[in-house]
C-alpha cells in the first residue's frame, strides 16, 4: 500500500486527467513529456476517441445494480497515460461506472511518474496499462487490466505466434473494441465486483 498511497497524493480525477491531456496537447506534448513525438499523435487520436466514448458509452442494468451494492468507500486507482490506446478505449466506461456510486472514487495516476507502483502490478513482466487497483480500508481488494480478458487473450495468442504486436494486429484490436462496445469490460468488472461484494439476485 505504500506506493499506492504515495501515487494517490499526485492523482487526478477523470475530468482533471482529461483536462491535463488536452492542455498538454495544446502545447504539442504528451503526458510522457520527454517521450517521442509519435506519442503526441497517439494522444491526439485517443483524445478524440475518448470524447466520443464519453458521449456514447452506456452502462448495462446488471452492472449498475452491482455497482450500487458497494456501501463502503472504495478507490479505483488507474495507472494510465494519454497516448495509451487501451486506456482510451476503457477509461470512459470505467468512469461511467464510478459515477454511478458516490462511494467509488476514481483516481488516475500517470504510469511514468509512478513506476514503483507500476512495477508492483506488471502483466507478464511488462508495464502494461491501463491497470486498475481496487482498494478500501487500506487494503487492495482486486485489480483489472490492462485490457478486457478477451482482448488480453487475443494479444497473448498473437505474440505467441508472431513474437510482437504489429500494425495489422493493432488495427484488428481497434476493430474488436468497436464491435465489442465494452461488453467484455463490463463482464470483467461484474466478476471483480462479485468477488468483493455480495450481489443479491
Amino acid at each position: 500500500m505504500k506506493h499506492l498511497k504515495k501515487a494517490l497524493k499526485n492523482s487526478y480525477s477523470y475530468s482533471e486527467y482529461r483536462g491535463l491531456v488536452a492542455e498538454l496537447l495544446s502545447q504539442n506534448k504528451s503526458t510522457t513529456i520527454d517521450g517521442p513525438k509519435s506519442l503526441v499523435e497517439y494522444s491526439k487520436l485517443n483524445n478524440s476517441r475518448m470524447k466520443r466514448l464519453d458521449k456514447t458509452t452506456q452502462i448495462p442494468a446488471e452492472i449498475e445494480k452491482a455497482i450500487q451494492v458497494i456501501k463502503e468507500p472504495t478507490t479505483w486507482t488507474v495507472l494510465s497515460e494519454g497516448w495509451c490506446g487501451d486506456a482510451a478505449q476503457n477509461l470512459p466506461a470505467i468512469n461511467k461506472m464510478a459515477e454511478l456510486n458516490p462511494m467509488i472514487s476514481l483516481r488516475i495516476v500517470l504510469r511514468d511518474k509512478n513506476l514503483d507502483l507500476m512495477n508492483e502490478y506488471l502483466t507478464n513482466g511488462s508495464q502494461s496499462i491501463p491497470k486498475l487497483i481496487q482498494s478500501n480500508n487500506n487494503e487492495v481488494t482486486g485489480t483489472w487490466g490492462p485490457r478486457p480478458t478477451v482482448a488480453t487473450n487475443m494479444v497473448k495468442a498473437y505474440k505467441e505466434k508472431y513474437g510482437t504486436l504489429d500494425a495489422e494486429f493493432k488495427k484488428d484490436l481497434q476493430i474488436w473494441y468497436n464491435k465489442d462496445k465494452n461488453q467484455s469490460l463490463f463482464s470483467d468488472f461484474l466478476n471483480l465486483l462479485n468477488a468483493n461484494h455480495s450481489i443479491e439476485a
